[in-house]
């Protein structure tokens, strides 16, 4: 079964924030880190994984990718700190 993953980095805490989807968390995540890829994540540092969710199905995790990104900045930093309230980088516990 592939499993999809909707995802938010920060560049530090209370940061830019960053939300996306993909079927391979730790890859993308270190591609991020990495820098390897021009664009947002690379130009404004943003390589903090602090919130992700795990679906099943492709077209609900996009469903749920363009809802949070319509989500105002409050509601993001709440849905982080209800699972991470020290904003740590979850990328080094990840076993996906």
């Amino acid at each position: 079964m592939k499993l999809y993953y909707v995802y938010i980095l920060a560049s530090g805490r209370n940061g830019t924030l960053y939300v996306c989807m993909t079927s391979d968390l730790i890859g993308r995540t270190w591609q991020h880190k990495s820098e390897i890829i021009e664009g947002f994540t690379k130009k404004y540092g943003v390589h903090i994984l602090v919130w992700y969710e795990v679906h099943e199905d492709v077209h609900a995790a996009i469903r749920r990718e363009k809802k949070i990104k319509r989500w105002n900045r409050a509601w993001k930093v709440h849905a982080i700190e209800a699972r991470n309230s020290g904003w740590n980088d979850l990328y080094e516990r990840l076993d996906v």
